[in-house]
């Protein structure tokens, strides 16, 4: 009996463990910039206030609203080495993005539908694959936008929130979406360069110089919704 029990009690201790639910990070390691309520851990870009309206939380989610001019969202906390946990869903055809390393050096301009800062910086994509006009796999949902396309990519249909996560190590960068790593990267590598050689990034030979900044969430002009965003510094 006494054997029994002791085989037991290593059993559980090395699932508990092991457990895929197992977080060897204590949870107050995790900085909540959106929990349902408080939005104190945000701001709009290129203000010091939350853009009220142009954003707003409803029954706990926050909402880009498509009847405002643009305000992209950033954290007020920057970050180097991070690790991002968010949930998302969109509106038909809506697009946006996630972005990092974000500066405040443009203006924001205001209805044009793009961030000031997006050709300067790598972009997570969020887009209803559906019916967004625009197909090609590098600028879909997960994707490192218009560089590198998703890989075992699962999508919930449009209403629904999908589960992602971003990591950033030393120049090491994951995707990933529903549990699945969809993308995966080196900033500095010669595969990382030679993409950008051929895109329309070209051109910015600065194109993610940060090595560190904001988080940014883009407000592109459609309804996209947020719900647990949390970050921790790696």
């Amino acid at each position: 009996m006494k054997k029994l029990l002791t085989t037991t009690l290593t059993f559980l201790m090395f699932w508990a463990c092991n457990s895929p639910n197992n977080n060897s990070q204590p949870d107050n390691d995790w900085i909540v910039l959106f929990g349902g309520s408080s939005t104190d851990a945000l701001r709009g870009y290129g203000i010091e206030n939350f853009p009220q309206g142009i954003w707003y939380v409803e029954k706990g989610v926050l909402i880009a609203n498509p009847d405002t001019s643009n305000r992209d969202l950033i954290s007020k906390d920057r970050f180097r080495n991070f690790e991002l946990e968010y949930e998302w869903a969109v509106d038909t055809a809506a697009n946006s993005g996630v972005f990092f390393h974000m500066q405040e050096d443009l203006t924001m301009e205001a209805g044009n539908g793009n961030s000031p800062n997006w050709l300067d910086n790598f972009e997570l994509q969020i887009l209803d694959d559906q019916h967004f006009y625009d197909t090609l796999a590098i600028r879909s949902a997960g994707a490192l936008y218009d560089l590198i396309a998703p890989k075992n990519k699962e999508l919930k249909p449009i209403g629904e929130f999908n589960q992602a996560r971003l990591l950033h190590q030393d120049g090491h960068v994951e995707h990933w979406l529903n549990g699945n790593k969809v993308v995966e990267f080196e900033i500095n590598s010669p595969e990382m360069k030679e993409l950008l050689n051929k895109s329309k990034f070209k051109e910015n030979p600065s194109f993610h110089s940060d090595k560190e900044g904001h988080i940014m969430f883009q407000h592109h002009g459609q309804r996209v919704y947020y719900k647990n965003i949390r970050v921790r510094k790696l």
